[in-house]
C-alpha cells in the first residue's frame, strides 16, 4: 500500500475518533437529564414514546420505561453506551464493552436489519420492529425494539433504542391463539346449539349445530360482529310459546347468572333444553354463552320408557304369577298382588321381612340359602319348593330365580317368580298313584291270561287227544263224511290253539328297562332271513345296510319276523319280490318292507292293526300279527302305517326313535 493511501487512511480514522468522542461529550452532557426523564417515567412500563422536547432532537427518542434496557449506537452499529438491564439482556460484561450489534444478530435475520436500519435513516424512528438475536454466550430471544435517531443539529450522530426479550410472551401469545382455536373447534363441533356473545350482546362465536337449530329454519343470517340483541325476537316465530321465550332471553341477560335446562318447544314438535352461562374476567362481565341441545328422541325415550314401564307394571301386578324382589339378604324389597296372595300375607307385612323365615318349610330352608348365595355368584335356575302360608297349609311352588344387577352390573339382590304347583302336585301324586295301581293290575292281569291260557289249552289238548282216539279206534267204520268232520275238529281246535297263543303273546308285549341294548338290524334280519321259510319264487332284497338301534332285540325280531312273513304269505306272482329299505331322517329311522303282493284296499287301511281283524280268512291268520306290531313300534317311540293297491303291493313303513330313553 502507497503511503498516500495510508495517509488518507489515518486521517479518515482520526476525524472518526475525534466525532465519537465528540459524541461521547454530548451525551455525557445529556446524562443528567436522561436520570431526570427516567425517574419520572420509572412506574409507567409501557411502550415507549418520544417525550423529548423538540427543541433538543439529541434527547428525542428517549421511551417512556426506561428501567427496560437501552442502547446508544453509532451509525454503523457500534455500542457507545448502554444500561444495566441492556448488559444482562445482551451478555455482556459491563457497560463499555466495544460490541458491535450487528454481530449478534442471528444470520437468517441480516437483510430483515438491514432493511430496519435504511427505515430508521429515513423516517428517523422505527417501532415494534422483531429480530432473533444470539448473545455471544449463545442465548438466543426474540427481541422487541422501538429505535430512533440522535441528531445535533440537522446531523444524525447516532441511534438510540429500547430492547426487550419477547421470546415468552410470544410463546404464551400463539399458546393462547391455540387454545383458543382448540376451544372454537371444540363449540363449532358439539352437537350442542352454540352462540357466544360479547359484553355489548354482539356475535363472537356460532356453530352449525346453533344454525341448523334456529337460524335454517327462521331462514336468517348472522355473521360476527352483528347485533343479537332482536336474535331472541328472530327465533320466537319457532316456539309454542314465544312471549315466553323472548322474556327468558331478556331476564338471562339482565341479571348475568347461571341458567341450566330451560325447555322449550317448538312448533314442529321439537323439544330443546337451553343453557345461559355468563362470562367474566375478575369481576368485569364480558358476555355470555347460549348452548341449545335438542332432547326430543331423549324425551320421547322417556316417555315411552315410562309407558312401557308403567304397563310392565300393570302386568306384574295383575298377573297370576308371584313377585318378589329381595336384597342380599333375602330381605323381601317388593312384591306383586298375587304374590301376597299366594301367602295369605298382606304387603305391609312382606315387606321389610326375611323371605326365608316366613316361608319356606323347616326342611327346605337349607335349599332356600343355598340358592340365596347362588344368586350372589349371578346364577339363575329354577327349583321346587315348599312353603307354609300364613293360615299354616302347605303349598308347592316353582320358583324361577334370577340375580338382580345395578347399572353397574354388581348383583344388589335377587327377583323370584313364582308359580304354586300344588294342585298339579297333587294330579302328579295321584297319577303316580294310578299308575302304580295299574302296574300291578297289569300284573295280575297278566299272570291271569297265563292261567286262562294254561286252562283253556289244557281242555283243547284234551279234547284233540279224544277226537284222534276215536279216529283211530273207528277208522273202519267212519265214512268219508264222519272223517272230514273230524278233520274240521281238528283245524278248528288248532285255530283256537294259536288264537289263544296270540292274545297271550299281545298282552304281554312290553319290556323294563333292563331290556334294552345296542341292537345290530343288519345282523338281525339277515339272521331272521335264514331261518324263515321262504319259497324258492320269493326273493327278500335289503337295499342298504340297516343301522344299529336301541331297543329290545326280542321285540324287534318279533317285528320283523311279522311283517316280513305277512309279505310272503300274501305274495301270489310267480316271481315274488320283497324289498327292505331305510332312511335317516334325524331323531328316528324310517324302515320299509315293500312286497309284490295281493295288495290291500285303501278302505282296510286303518282297521288291519285292530285286534282280530284279518282281511283274510286263512286257518293259520289269527288278525293278531299286525296288533302286535304296532304295539312293538310304539313302544320304540315310533309310528306304523301303509301304502297299498290292490294286485300291485303292499309297503309298509314304520319308524322307530334312534333314543328311547338311552
Amino acid at each position: 500500500m502507497s503511503q498516500d493511501k495510508i495517509d488518507i487512511l489515518t486521517r479518515a480514522l482520526a476525524r472518526e475518533k475525534a466525532a465519537r468522542k465528540e459524541a461521547e461529550k454530548i451525551l455525557e452532557a445529556k446524562s443528567s437529564e436522561l436520570y431526570e426523564v427516567n425517574k419520572k417515567l420509572s412506574e409507567s412500563n409501557t411502550e415507549l414514546e418520544t417525550l423529548l422536547n423538540k427543541t433538543d432532537s439529541q434527547l428525542q427518542g428517549v421511551f417512556e420505561n426506561i428501567i427496560d434496557s437501552y442502547v446508544i449506537i453509532d451509525l454503523f452499529g457500534n455500542i457507545l453506551k448502554m444500561n444495566d438491564a441492556a448488559v444482562g439482556l445482551l451478555d455482556f460484561d459491563d457497560a463499555k464493552e466495544d460490541y458491535n450489534l450487528l454481530d449478534i444478530v442471528d444470520p437468517r435475520d441480516a437483510e430483515l436489519v438491514q432493511n430496519s436500519f435504511k427505515k430508521l435513516f429515513k423516517e428517523g424512528a422505527i417501532t415494534d420492529f422483531e429480530v432473533n438475536i444470539i448473545t455471544k454466550r449463545n442465548k438466543r430471544f426474540l427481541a422487541h425494539i422501538n429505535a430512533s435517531i440522535i441528531y445535533d443539529g440537522d446531523i444524525a450522530v447516532a441511534a438510540q433504542g429500547i430492547v426487550r426479550d419477547i421470546t415468552m410472551e410470544k410463546e404464551a401469545a400463539g399458546k393462547l391463539i391455540q387454545s383458543e382455536k382448540r376451544l372454537e373447534d371444540l363449540l363449532k363441533n358439539l352437537d350442542s346449539g352454540i352462540l357466544v356473545e360479547d359484553e355489548n350482546r354482539k356475535m363472537v362465536l356460532i356453530n352449525d349445530a346453533f344454525s341448523n337449530f334456529f337460524l335454517k329454519s327462521a331462514k336468517a343470517n348472522i355473521e360476527k360482529g352483528d347485533d343479537c340483541s332482536l336474535a331472541g325476537e328472530k327465533n320466537k316465530v319457532l316456539f309454542k310459546d314465544p312471549e315466553r321465550f323472548v322474556k327468558s332471553v331478556e331476564l338471562a341477560v339482565k341479571n348475568k347468572v347461571l341458567v341450566r335446562n330451560e325447555e322449550f318447544q317448538t312448533l314442529d314438535g321439537r323439544i330443546f333444553e337451553r343453557d345461559f352461562v355468563p362470562i367474566f374476567n375478575g369481576e368485569e362481565y364480558k358476555g355470555h354463552m347460549w348452548s341449545y341441545k335438542d332432547v326430543t328422541l331423549q324425551r320421547n325415550y322417556s316417555k315411552s320408557l315410562e309407558f312401557q314401564k308403567q304397563k310392565y307394571q300393570n302386568i306384574i301386578a295383575n298377573m297370576n304369577l308371584g313377585m318378589a324382589e329381595l336384597d342380599l339378604n333375602d330381605n323381601i324389597l317388593l312384591v306383586n298382588q298375587s304374590f301376597a296372595d299366594m301367602t295369605g300375607y298382606t304387603k305391609e307385612e312382606l315387606i321389610g321381612a326375611k323371605g326365608k323365615d316366613i316361608l319356606p318349610v323347616k326342611d327346605d330352608v337349607k335349599l332356600v340359602n343355598k340358592k340365596v348365595k347362588e344368586r350372589k355368584k349371578g346364577r339363575t335356575d329354577s327349583y321346587e319348593l315348599r312353603i307354609k302360608n300364613k293360615a299354616g297349609e302347605i303349598r308347592y311352588w316353582l320358583v324361577s330365580g334370577a340375580p338382580n344387577y345395578n347399572l353397574n352390573g354388581e348383583v344388589i339382590g335377587s327377583i323370584g317368580v313364582n308359580f304354586d304347583i300344588t294342585d298339579f302336585k297333587n294330579l302328579q301324586l295321584q297319577k303316580e298313584n294310578l299308575l302304580n295301581k295299574l302296574e300291578s293290575s297289569n300284573d295280575s292281569l297278566q299272570e291271569y291270561a297265563h292261567i286262562v291260557s294254561h286252562d283253556l289249552k289244557s281242555p283243547l289238548r284234551s279234547i284233540n287227544a279224544l277226537v284222534s282216539w276215536i279216529k283211530a279206534d273207528n277208522k273202519e267204520k267212519l265214512d268219508e263224511t264222519s272223517l272230514q268232520n273230524f278233520d274240521l275238529i281238528d283245524t278248528t281246535l288248532e285255530k283256537m290253539e294259536q288264537l289263544i297263543s296270540d292274545i297271550l303273546e299281545y298282552s304281554s308285549v312290553g319290556f323294563d328297562d333292563s331290556e334294552k341294548a345296542d341292537v345290530n338290524l343288519n345282523d338281525l334280519v339277515n339272521g331272521l332271513i335264514d331261518i324263515l321259510y321262504v319259497p324258492e319264487h320269493v326273493s327278500i332284497n335289503i337295499l342298504e345296510p340297516l343301522p344299529s338301534i336301541y331297543g329290545v332285540k326280542t321285540k324287534l325280531q318279533q317285528l320283523f319276523q311279522n311283517l316280513i312273513s305277512n309279505a310272503i304269505k300274501f305274495i301270489d306272482k310267480e316271481k315274488g319280490l320283497i324289498d327292505i329299505s331305510v332312511k335317516d331322517l334325524g331323531i328316528y329311522y324310517q324302515f320299509s318292507i315293500k312286497d309284490n303282493g295281493i295288495g290291500i284296499e285303501k278302505k282296510f287301511h286303518d282297521k288291519i292293526f285292530k285286534v282280530f281283524h284279518s282281511l283274510n280268512k286263512r286257518k293259520d291268520s289269527t288278525g293278531i300279527g299286525l296288533s302286535i306290531v304296532q304295539k312293538i313300534v310304539e313302544l320304540h317311540n315310533g309310528e306304523i302305517w301303509l301304502e297299498s293297491e290292490p294286485t300291485k303291493g303292499t309297503t309298509f313303513y314304520f319308524t322307530i326313535s334312534k333314543d328311547i330313553n338311552k
